[in-house]
């Protein structure tokens, strides 16, 4: 299958492997995985403004703003690699950014192939995260913090599977398991 038309998102708590499996299925449809997450984690190691004013908001345990957001990921859309697909890993978070990616689509007359839910059961991620802060050394990552962002995705990024499935765009896969049997399962749901 060729990267035409494939516009794709990735939804999930954070610690479902959606990084992972967003490379995984990036590759097998080549077209560019954009993670807010790792623009964000670069910013911060690069010491920029943005990468400033990204660790203040995400020591505590919070999302960064949808403005700041909505113009990093537009940024990134226009890139040529993305003119013809894209998956995007942890954008759009909020009804509002919901609102602001239609609207840079429909700038292009683009539109949404499909949106991929991981579904997870909450304590098994916070073990996963719990051991991947010690293993990488992600010292904002202790157990108050995983289920504050738990929460936040819950009330905040939970909607939006909602949004996607009254639109006919939801595909929801079980995102516990082997590495590779989620990506098979993942890539059969979008085929």
């Amino acid at each position: 299958m060729t990267s035409q038309g494939r516009r794709l998102i990735i939804l999930g708590p954070p610690g479902a492997g959606k990084g992972t499996q967003a490379a995984r299925i990036a590759e097998h449809f080549g077209i560019p995985a954009i993670s807010t997450g790792d623009i964000f984690r670069a910013n911060i190691k690069n010491g920029t403004e943005l990468g400033k004013q990204v660790q203040e908001i995400t020591a505590s345990g919070g999302y960064v703003s949808d403005d700041i957001t909505n113009a990093i990921v537009e940024d990134r859309l226009n890139e040529d690699d993305a003119r013809e697909g894209f998956l995007l890993d942890g954008y759009p978070r909020t009804t509002g950014q919901v609102t602001a990616l239609d609207w840079m689509l429909g700038k292009h007359d683009h539109g949404l192939d499909k949106v991929l839910a991981l579904t997870v059961d909450e304590d098994a991620v916070v073990s996963r995260l719990l051991k991947r802060a010690e293993t990488e050394g992600r010292a904002d990552d202790t157990e108050d913090v995983i289920r504050e962002r738990q929460a936040i995705y819950r009330r905040e990024t939970a909607p939006l599977v909602e949004v996607y499935a009254e639109r006919g765009l939801l595909v929801e896969v079980d995102g516990l398991g082997a590495m590779d049997e989620v990506t098979e399962r993942i890539i059969t749901a979008l085929s």
